[in-house]
């Protein structure tokens, strides 16, 4: 499944709540293409029920509605729905749910079906895409956000039982085109260096509930080299929230903070600063502490004009806001606009601050942000000498 990185402002419905059981219009197919009139089951505009997708497999176009489940199955389908939502993050989901969105009105627009797939259609629609075609005032869409809606429209056909086939030329050798001509190197965020995040900590608010959350936020961020999404996932003990990715325990030494994903179980460890001031582990506490946090979500909302902690989560996006609006209050890169200024820097800046700030062993690093690879921890480091290894010299130029 594709990684997420952008949150997406289509939500789709909760899980267990009621799909729609219409369907689009039926599609004429067009000059040389064999486009099949789409069949009876259920196409709904945002993500389907997978135990209505599960009855619905094998069934042929003309059959009747499956019928309700037998009774003693029913109990096992709101855990099941409960585990396909816990397969993929809430971001994936949403923006899974607004691809397939946007391939569905497409297909109608043009008189085609979205399912079952068509690899000749799926490859129009990414060129419309890419040309900028798809959508009226659409702009063309990047090659990462082709690919994203290439995935989600492969994971909606594989739920309905239908699977596409991404190999096929009509898709395979339009996306390498399109890759070809339009791919264009990542736009990396600018990296929080560590005399960046003390100048950041120094525009917080002293001794306010706010102020000592922010703290904590930036300093565990940037000492785990940790995702925002991550970040606001923990909670204060194991096994606390349904909703929590991991959790911390304090030691005499450090911090251990546990986190879970796709890839399984990893542990992050978090050692005391050497200064009071900036230690990531006293800065959690404190929070802890004066925010009175036994269990559940770590960070949580301040309410009732900062004097209050209310009970739920922080969104992620808070963690970017805060990123951004410390580092231009801070003044830092203030050598650039403050329009460029705001694009630099996110909650990703923490993260590449540390790969790019300490001194050690590539590996440890590599271990500390969870990488599978070198090459990827390479990518977060701005301060590495690349001319360190030169094979110039070495051949005896």
């Amino acid at each position: 499944m594709a990684r997420i990185d952008d949150d997406n402002p289509e939500n789709g419905p909760q899980p267990g709540s009621p799909r729609s059981r219409s369907t689009p219009a039926d599609g004429a197919p067009s000059a040389g293409m064999q486009t099949a009139v789409e069949p009876a089951m259920p196409v709904a505009d945002d993500l389907p029920d997978i135990v209505d997708l599960v009855l619905e497999m094998g069934r042929a176009p003309t059959d009747m509605p499956s019928p309700a489940l037998p009774a003693h199955l029913e109990t096992l389908a709101d855990p099941a729905r409960d585990y396909v939502e816990a397969a993929s993050s809430a971001n994936t989901r949403r923006a899974y749910a607004a691809d397939w969105r946007h391939f569905s009105a497409w297909c109608r627009r043009h008189n085609l079906a979205p399912s079952p797939p068509d690899p000749q259609v799926v490859g129009l629609y990414i060129t419309a895409c890419a040309s900028g075609t798809a959508q009226r005032g659409m702009k063309p869409n990047s090659v990462s956000t082709i690919e994203r809606r290439l995935a989600a429209i492969g994971w909606n056909c594989a739920q309905r039982g239908m699977p596409l086939d991404r190999k096929d030329r009509a898709i395979a050798t339009v996306m390498a085109g399109i890759r070809n001509t339009h791919a264009a190197p990542p736009r990396q965020k600018e990296a929080i260096l560590p005399e960046d995040l003390i100048a950041m900590l120094e525009t917080l608010e002293r001794g306010t509930l706010r102020g000592m959350r922010d703290r904590a936020i930036l300093l565990l961020g940037f000492a785990g080299g940790l995702r925002r999404s991550e970040i606001v996932g923990l909670d204060a003990g194991r096994d606390q929230t349904e909703d929590g990715r991991g959790w911390i325990e304090i030691f005499d030494k450090g911090l251990l903070v546990t986190l879970g994903g796709k890839t399984g179980w990893r542990e992050v460890e978090i050692g005391r600063g050497s200064s009071h001031s900036t230690c990531p582990v006293t800065a959690v506490e404190i929070w802890i502490k004066f925010a009175r946090i036994a269990r559940g979500p770590l960070f949580r909302r301040v309410r009732g004009q900062g004097k209050d902690v209310g009970p739920d989560r922080l969104n992620d996006q808070e963690v970017a806001r805060l990123v951004k609006k410390t580092a231009l209050a801070a003044g830092v890169r203030g050598d650039l606009s403050e329009i460029e200024r705001g694009l630099k820097f996110s909650g990703h800046s923490l993260r590449t601050g540390l790969a790019s700030s300490a001194e050690l062993d590539e590996r440890y690093v590599q271990k500390q942000l969870g990488h599978a690879s070198a090459e990827m921890t390479r990518r977060y480091q701005r301060r590495r000498d690349r001319f360190r290894v030169n094979l110039t010299r070495a051949a005896g130029l």
